[in-house]
């Protein structure tokens, strides 16, 4: 398992854990992000990922992106 903000761009990833205070966890599954979806960088820029996550692109900072374990 490695942090997101690890995994080269383009690659699919599948989501293993998700980390961080239960708001942060709580508004990533709002989002998609929940453990056993696949997910893939789209790009990187300005510290913040651009993810693309079921169908779906979504900007999240760095910060929250080292929370997301791959």
């Amino acid at each position: 398992m490695m942090p997101l903000t690890l995994v080269e761009i383009g690659k699919k990833n599948i989501i293993k854990k998700i980390g961080g205070r239960s708001e942060i966890r709580q508004h990533l599954e709002n989002l998609g992000f929940v453990v056993g979806a696949t997910i893939t960088i789209v790009s990187q820029f300005g510290g913040n990922l651009i993810i693309n996550i079921k169908e779906s692109r979504i900007a999240i900072s760095r910060e929250i992106a080292s929370k997301i374990m791959v």
